[in-house]
């Protein structure tokens, strides 16, 4: 079976599942023809979870077996590390083997940590910015710190669950099939005749002068939803779309934003509107035929995107939510990035990870994307744990409307693990055992590699060492 080549210990899924149906080790255990003590081990992790009791508590209880993988596992022990790297935690720093049985055993309390190390970093990045005004807000301060950042809170969401949103993504896909959406020259004209005929909404642009308009705008009383002029026709189909999932698709929306546990009002409508665009992309790029498009064409950015009439980064945002259990599609990371470093977008449903806190890499190919805009970068890459991954950046931009704007530039990021290049046709050429290897990290502050050249800070964890009669590329070495 797929993914079952190492074992699996997933004590916690186990037990989940069991206490969401109300059942008692002995009750639970009789269902699937097993002994009590057989499943006391498995949810205690004495025991791996065989392919023979996933199929089992599959069958039995109708569910996806995929849920008990190990990704999401890895993904948390990486934040850990990355967390504990923190100098407040100097000389208490767990092994990776105690982050693992920590995870394993108690996934709930490893995201409970993650939380509570978030809310002392805002906190400390609030009270050195009120230092600096000197102002004393010390109620407000402890207020706000309590709370995730409600985007933070938001990405980490849909980090966790792979960027794949299931229901959605296959109501989308029945409504591009009702519509006979895809590949649509007219699709902006194809969706204002939906809204027009199903939601008695009319869809107008713009005037022409009024060059700082929303990018869409609803009159929920005269119920006209205003396209601005400036967006290209992949990006009014997009907006049409997210609008058409705010009224067909608002329960299931809803329901996955309670689902969620978010904890603020402003988290639970970040996510609603993330949901939204997430309908939109699917509904634009239907599952099974763009995977299987994207598949024939070997993953080739420029002509996925010429086929479909979808932007470089609609395109890119897609393949990284291609997870539908049984059907998937090779795991990429996304990202979008602007011209200060800051990441606007990241999705992974890799193993890559993507800082929490601070800047990336400085060897990540994604920053010379903003050098060489009008070309696909290849580049293969190795994180700190040994894997590789064949990392593609591009650059893209938001032109100027007006003289004397400025052009917004961005650069976009995508990869998967070595193992799938031979899928993309950007590892066509590409010797993939004598290829350079890029020395990647999260970001310096928790990078391993003391001899890196590029390292803007000192990692957190380690002892610098400063020699006056020595200067090297870095004004400092790394005690190991």
């Amino acid at each position: 079976m797929a993914g079952m080549s190492k074992k699996v210990f997933a004590g916690h899924a186990v037990r989940n599942v069991r206490e969401r149906l109300g059942l008692t080790q002995i009750d639970f255990a009789r269902r699937l023809s097993l002994s009590p003590s057989y499943i006391n081990q498995i949810e205690s992790n004495q025991r791996p979870v065989t392919a023979a009791v996933l199929l089992a508590i599959s069958r039995t209880f109708d569910l996806d077996i995929t849920r008990f993988g190990a990704d999401d596992l890895d993904r948390i022990v990486a934040d850990l590390r990355e967390a504990l790297a923190d100098p407040v935690f100097r000389g208490l720093e767990p092994s990776l083997q105690d982050l693992k049985n920590a995870t394993t055993h108690a996934p709930a309390f490893a995201h409970a940590f993650l939380r509570l190390h978030g809310a002392l970093r805002r906190l400390d990045e609030r009270r050195a910015a009120l230092d600096d005004a000197v102002v004393s807000v010390a109620r407000e301060v402890d207020g706000e710190a309590r709370n995730p950042a409600p985007y933070e809170e938001v990405r980490d969401h849909f980090h966790y669950i792979d960027n794949y949103v299931d229901g959605l993504d296959r109501a989308a896909e029945e409504r591009n099939a009702a519509l006979d959406l895809f590949a649509r020259d007219d699709a902006v004209a194809v969706l204002a005749q939906h809204l027009r005929q199903r939601h008695d909404i009319v869809v107008d642009m713009a005037p022409a002068d009024a060059l700082d308009a929303p990018l869409i705008a609803y009159d929920r009383h005269r119920r006209v939803a205003t396209l601005s002029r400036t967006l290209d026709r992949a990006s009014q189909a997009f907006r049409l779309a997210a609008l058409i999932a705010r009224f067909e698709q608002s329960e299931l929306i809803d329901q996955h934003v309670v689902d969620a546990g978010f904890r603020s009002a402003t988290a639970r409508e970040v996510c609603r509107l993330s949901l939204q665009n997430y309908y939109a992309g699917a509904l634009m790029l239907p599952y099974r035929r763009f995977a299987r498009l994207a598949r024939e064409k070997r993953h080739d950015l420029d002509i996925l995107a010429a086929i479909t009439g979808a932007s470089l980064e609609q395109v890119c945002h897609r393949l990284s939510s291609l997870q539908r259990p049984g059907e998937k599609g090779v795991p990429f990371y996304f990202l979008k990035v602007d011209r200060a470093g800051n990441v606007i977008k990241r999705h992974s449903a890799t193993r890559f990870q993507f800082a929490r806190y601070g800047g990336a890499c400085p060897v990540w190919n994604v920053h010379e994307a903003f050098e060489q805009p009008s070309r696909t970068l290849v580049q293969v890459g190795e994180m700190p744990d040994g894997v590789r991954y064949l990392c593609l950046a591009r650059g893209t931009s938001k032109p100027a409307t007006r003289y004397g704007a400025r052009e917004r530039r961005f650069a976009l990021g995508i990869g998967c693990e070595l193992s799938y290049a031979g899928e993309l046709v950007y590892a066509d050429g590409l010797d993939l055992k004598s290829a350079a290897v890029a020395p990647l990290g999260v970001n310096c502050r928790i990078c391993p590699r003391a001899s890196c050249p590029e390292r803007a800070f000192p990692p957190l964890d380690r002892e610098i060492v400063l020699d006056p009669d020595r200067r090297g590329v870095v004004p400092f070495s790394v005690r190991d």
